[in-house]
């Protein structure tokens, strides 16, 4: 059975070791490594660490050590092969069949290796005599030091369409093009690709040269300023990162990974001492090349130009990264001055103010929250609610769906403050109606009616409710106290509507009221005692009490409000998993266990509010 080095690289990549270990010996997080008591021997002091990042475990105790497979072998005690199939089926990959086609492809791309790094032996060569003197030059005025331009390999293709058949006789045609140092014609006529131009060899995660790119000098119609070998047996540009093979040990020592849109920007910030940056090759980052990122670190920073091309690539990556977000798994964003590239920065302000931008990259929810919201103007309700469309289509694509609530959350609040801002206070009325004639009144210049008789019905039934009922009917008498409030969590107040029905005429009438009212105690929707809920002996909401700061009651409000959204809707995902149980029992087991602790979590957190609100309150009574 034809079991590539390429192949096992492949299925170790897409194995994460420290889940696979989990399942037979609890580990703790030490750092970057997990740790726990070797399953080799008896222990009572850990000495068994999993390392993610170089895909291995060992013990420092009996000296174990092994891969994914060797883990299935020695621990589980598999054959070679069972273990192979097991690991394959876990992370979704087909096993080779049993063709010996298959291991003569495996020899033969063992073979392009001899082809590719024997043509980089030959463009180092060639940039060191006589036709590489306007290359030297050229990197010289680069800025790029000796010893930076040995450790990346820099070379030249002499502008000749015969150069690497004459150079590297030992290798047949075939093997050239299929290593993708040559191309032909529709006539026929076989050439060198690489001609003219300064030579970058690109190397796969254990350093050995897989492809290239070059550079023309000078530009020239029609001719593209950079060239990467096309994808062969050896290299697949998606799932390969320039420099991963060296950015990945400085990425272990400094705790970062630096993603730029270029290989010469690479060079350019280890030229300037930055050793930990990596970039794709011609493409948008695809999701193979964030697992490797984040195998490394937990959120690697994407630095890209301060121009158009860059906020786009910005964006790319961010939309194919939200549906791979996970616990501890994100994205941070640098974004260059407008017009400045590394190399350029780094030139005109030095190595330090790359590092401080580094330093403090921009969150991923920032920097999408920013790009849509400036993406257009929003001058108009409708463009408006564009934006909001524009945000909810991002949360969407979200899997993780405790990262989605988040999401979801944060970006409304976000569109409600900036699309909602707080209004100016209204002038107080010249008039106030006698206490018994309150609801009747009619004017011009007089407040408008209060809650009906109809909805404070309403309300009284909701009050006779459990303990979420007693909140319910709480928030809504202190929505009806701080009506200034309405308008920050109308989206909330809307929500609430919909999966409380009974609530949803108070709502409404609270929302249509807001609109006209004054926050004010005297015009306030409610007197503190009219529509309030009796507190019972151990709970006391801040927001009913007379006196108690606007915006101290708004944020009480808010977290009462998302409290009682929030038990709904994971009873209703709840309901969808059970639902799915017989087309998936695993997973929608695991789901209804998670969904049922969050569950438990919400309604604790529920009973404590009040009690929680009454004791802060009381300490303050105490203070005074």
């Amino acid at each position: 059975m034809a079991i590539t080095p390429q192949w096992k690289d492949e299925l170790r990549a897409r194995i994460t070791l420290s889940t696979l270990v989990q399942r037979s010996v609890k580990l703790t997080r030490a750092g970057r490594e997990w740790k726990g008591c070797c399953p080799f021997h008896e222990e009572k002091t850990p000495s068994f660490y999993v390392n993610d990042q170089k895909q291995f475990y060992h013990c420092f105790g009996c000296g174990a050590h092994g891969d994914a497979i060797s883990w299935m072998v020695d621990q589980q005690g598999l054959q070679f092969m069972d273990a192979v199939k097991e690991l394959a089926g876990m992370a979704g990959m087909e096993v080779p069949a049993p063709d010996p086609v298959m291991a003569k492809k495996a020899e033969a791309r063992a073979s392009l290796i001899d082809v590719t790094e024997a043509a980089q032996k030959f463009f180092v060569t060639s940039l060191a005599g006589p036709s590489g003197n306007a290359a030297r030059e050229y990197l010289q005025r680069r800025g790029f030091s000796p010893l930076v331009m040995a450790e990346f390999g820099f070379g030249w293709a002499p502008d000749d369409r015969q150069a690497l058949p004459k150079a590297l006789g030992q290798f047949g045609e075939d093997m050239l093009e299929g290593a993708g140092m040559r191309a032909h014609n529709e006539q026929g006529e076989r050439y060198d690709r690489f001609r003219g131009r300064v030579m970058l060899p690109i190397q796969d995660a254990r350093g050995r040269v897989i492809a290239f790119g070059g550079r023309i000098l000078d530009k020239r119609e029609g001719v593209a300023k950079y060239l990467n070998s096309p994808d062969t047996d050896l290299f697949d540009k998606g799932r390969t990162l320039y420099n991963l093979h060296r950015a990945a040990p400085a990425a272990r020592q400094s705790g970062r990974v630096v993603v730029v849109e270029g290989y010469m920007d690479v060079i350019a910030l280890a030229n300037a001492g930055i050793k930990d940056a990596v970039a794709p090759l011609g493409t948008a980052l695809t999701e193979m090349q964030l697992e490797l990122l984040w195998r490394m670190v937990e959120v690697p920073v994407l630095c890209f130009d301060g121009d158009a091309a860059g906020q786009r690539a910005a964006m790319r990556a961010i939309a194919r990264a939200l549906p791979m977000l996970a616990p501890m798994r994100s994205l941070g964003i640098v974004r260059l001055p407008a017009g400045l590239d590394p190399d350029d920065l780094i030139k005109a302000h030095g190595a330090k103010a790359m590092e401080r931008l580094l330093a403090e990259p921009a969150s991923l929810i920032d920097t999408l929250w920013e790009f849509e919201r400036d993406a257009q103007p929003l001058a108009t309700p409708e463009a408006k609610a564009g934006l909001k469309a524009r945000l909810m289509a991002h949360v969407e694509t979200i899997a993780d769906p405790e990262i989605k609530s988040l999401y979801r959350r944060e970006l409304s609040d976000r569109f409600s403050a900036f699309a909602y801002p707080p209004r100016a206070p209204r002038p107080a009325p010249q008039a106030r109606p006698p206490q018994g004639q309150r609801g009747a009144w009619k004017g011009a210049n007089l407040p408008p009616p209060g809650l009906s008789e109809e909805v404070r019905g309403r309300l009284a039934a909701i009050m006779a409710g459990g303990q979420r009922q007693g909140l319910l009917a709480a928030v809504l008498a202190g929505f009806a106290r701080h009506p200034q409030a309405i308008s920050r969590h109308t989206e909330a107040l809307s929500t609430l509507a919909r999966v409380t029905p009974d609530a949803a005429p108070v709502i409404e009438s609270l929302l249509e009221l807001a609109e006209t009212l004054d926050s004010r105690a005297p015009t306030a929707i409610c007197t503190p005692t009219q529509g309030q809920p009796a507190p019972s002996a151990d709970i006391r909401y801040a927001f009913l009490d007379e006196g108690t700061d606007p915006d101290a009651a708004s944020e009480e409000l808010a977290e009462a409000v998302s409290l009682l959204v929030e038990r709904p809707a994971l009873e209703a995902a709840l309901a969808a998993t059970i639902a799915r149980f017989d087309s998936d029992p695993e997973g929608s087991f695991a789901e209804q266990t998670r969904l049922r602790t969050q569950l438990m979590a919400v309604e604790e957190r529920l009973k404590a509010f009040g009690r929680r609100k009454a004791g802060a309150q009381a300490a303050n009574d105490d203070t005074a």
